[in-house]
C-alpha cells in the first residue's frame, strides 16, 4: 500500500511516520540469524505498526531490537535518528522540502568528528531511507512523488558519477515571479511585510530561518544599499547586501505597521512567523506565476539564487560565502550550470 508523501498533518509526524514504516521494512528484511527471541520480536514488530506516537518511542523500539539480535539495523537507524532531530530542528513545512543540498548540510554537521567508513554509512542509510520512500509514496490521483537522492559526492566520499541538480528558476521566470509577488492579494496588512521576506530570500539567497530570525537593527544602511547581518548555522554570522530600491517601499511600510518587537517578520502579535507559512507564500505565488517546478518553498529561492549568482560570476567560492556553506563542496553543486564551458565541448567539433 502506497501513502501520500506528507501523510500526516505535520512535517514532524510525517518524517516520523516514514522512519517507522522504514524502521519496519529493514526489521523484516535484514538477516535474522541472530536473534534471541522470536516472541520479543513478533511484539516489536506489531508495536512499529499500532504504538510509535514520537521519535523516543521509536528509539526505544530500535533499541529492544537489537538486544535480541537485529544488529545491523543500528547502521541505519543512528544516522536516521540524528536526520530527524535535525530536520525538526530545521523547521521544514513540508517532506518536499528535503533535498540533496539540506542533506549535505546534515552530513557535514553530524559527521566532522567521524571516520571515513561511518560517514560512508551515514550516507548509505540516508539514500536507503529516501530509495524507499520514492518507493512507497504516491497520491490518489497515482502521481509520485521522487527524492532521486544520490549524494554522490559530498565531503570527499565520491560516488561514480555526477550530482543531482537543484530546481531553480531562469531569468524569464524569476522575472515572472517577481511580478506575481508584486501585485499578489495578500491583503493589506501584510502585504508589504510577505513581500519582503520573500524578495530578501530571493535576492540573498539567506536560509528561511536566517530570515525570520533577523531583528531590525541587522540592517544598516549603506549609500544605496542596506547591508544585512545574519545568524547562520552555530551562529556563525555573514553579511548579505540588498539594493534599496528592491526592498524600499516594503520595507518602510512594514516597519510602521509591524508590531514593537525586535523580530523583523513576526506575526500580529508580535511572535515569529512559521517556516510552513513562507513556504505557502512562495508555493502560491509560483502557482499564480504558472511557474511549475518540482521544489517550492522558500529552499527552491535560495537554489535559484545560488545557480544565478555562479551563472554570471562563475565564482565558486563567491557562492560558498553568500550561502553560507560550511563546505565549498556543498556549493560545487551549482557549477553544473557553467554553459559557456560546455559550448566549448559542443564547439570542438
Amino acid at each position: 500500500m502506497k501513502y501520500p508523501l506528507d501523510f500526516e498533518s505535520t512535517f514532524e509526524k510525517s518524517l516520523l511516520f516514514w522512519l517507522t514504516r522504514f524502521v519496519r521494512n529493514k526489521t523484516t528484511s535484514l538477516s535474522n540469524s541472530n536473534i534471541t527471541d522470536q516472541t520479543q520480536m513478533a511484539i516489536l514488530i506489531k508495536s512499529l505498526i499500532n504504538d510509535i506516537r514520537s521519535i523516543d518511542d521509536l528509539t526505544k523500539t530500535a533499541k529492544e531490537l537489537r538486544k535480541i539480535g537485529m544488529n545491523g539495523l543500528n547502521v541505519y537507524y543512528t544516522p536516521l535518528e540524528k536526520l530527524y532531530h535535525y530536520l525538526v530542528t530545521f523547521g521544514a513545512a513540508s517532506m518536499k522540502e528535503i533535498d540533496e543540498e539540506i542533506l549535505q548540510d546534515f552530513l557535514i554537521t553530524a559527521t566532522s568528528t567521524l571516520s571515513d567508513a561511518t560517514k560512508k554509512n551515514y550516507r548509505i542509510a540516508l539514500i536507503t531511507f529516501f530509495g524507499y520512500i520514492d518507493k512507497q509514496n504516491g497520491e490518489e490521483n497515482g502521481n509520485l512523488y521522487r527524492f532521486d537522492i544520490e549524494l554522490k559526492n559530498w565531503g570527499g566520499l565520491s560516488g561514480k558519477s555526477g550530482t543531482k541538480l537543484p530546481s531553480f528558476m531562469n531569468k524569464e521566470e524569476v522575472n515572472k515571479f517577481i511580478e506575481s509577488l508584486n501585485i499578489y492579494p495578500f491583503g493589506a496588512k501584510l502585504a508589504a511585510r510577505n513581500r519582503l521576506i520573500i524578495k530578501i530570500i530571493l535576492y540573498t539567497g539567506v536560509r528561511v530561518t536566517e530570515a525570520l530570525k533577523l531583528n531590525m537593527k541587522d540592517f544598516v544602511k549603506e549609500d544605496d544599499i542596506y547591508v544585512i547581518q545574519i545568524k547562520g548555522k552555530g551562529n556563525k554570522p555573514r553579511v548579505a547586501m540588498i539594493k534599496e530600491d528592491v526592498i524600499k517601499n516594503d520595507l518602510v511600510d512594514w516597519i510602521a505597521r509591524r508590531p514593537r518587537v525586535n523580530l523583523l517578520f513576526s506575526n500580529q502579535k508580535g511572535e515569529q512567523l512559521s517556516q510552513a507559512y513562507v513556504y505557502t507564500l512562495v508555493e502560491n505565488i509560483l502557482i499564480a506565476a504558472n511557474i511549475n517546478k518540482s521544489k517550492k518553498g522558500p529552499h527552491f529561492l535560495r537554489h535559484t539564487f545560488a545557480s544565478l549568482l555562479y551563472m554570471k560570476s562563475k565564482d565558486l567560492v563567491l557562492v560558498q560565502e553568500a550561502l553560507g556553506h560550511a563546505d565549498i563542496n556543498t556549493s560545487r553543486i551549482y557549477t553544473h550550470f557553467d554553459k559557456d564551458k560546455l559550448k566549448v565541448a559542443m564547439d570542438i567539433f
